[in-house]
């Protein structure tokens, strides 16, 4: 994980000396700064920097109670990370619902804030539904 973890804060840190040159040659052609742009860029450096070093502390965590693990080393096996990596739902409905609520609910900002307040109830509604699948009817383990 450490080299997702330095690979995150690498771009993060080329999009820093964009940020930079950005503010840079926008001040010079203008005389002011365009905001649009530059906002895009520094909260992507928050974003990578914050998931670098996120996978930074649990590789970290990794390492220290279960040793390297075998992308790490140089004598790692693919076979060695075979398993089960969890259950993954075939035939679930909800992420749809959930993208459809989202989707009314961006819309709203355009058309009007009663659509945003009827969204995020959409949207708390099918996050429930979608979690709470698997613990009711047929489907319940």
């Amino acid at each position: 994980m450490k080299t997702q973890a330095y690979l995150f804060m690498g771009v993060s840190t080329f999009f820093g000396l964009a940020a930079a040159l950005y503010i840079y040659w926008s001040w010079q052609d203008t005389g002011a700064i365009e905001w649009t742009g530059t906002t895009a860029l520094v909260v992507s450096i928050g974003f990578g920097w914050m998931v670098g070093y996120w996978l930074w502390q649990a590789a970290r965590r990794s390492e220290h109670f279960h040793g390297l693990p075998a992308e790490e080393r140089l004598d790692g096996e693919i076979a060695e990370n075979a398993g089960e990596y969890g259950f993954f739902s075939p035939h679930s409905w909800w992420p749809m619902f959930v993208a459809m609520a989202v989707a009314f609910t961006a819309v709203g900002v355009a058309i009007g804030w009663w659509m945003v307040i009827i969204g995020g109830f959409a949207i708390i509604l099918t996050a429930i539904g979608w979690v709470f699948e698997y613990y009711r009817k047929e489907f319940q383990h």
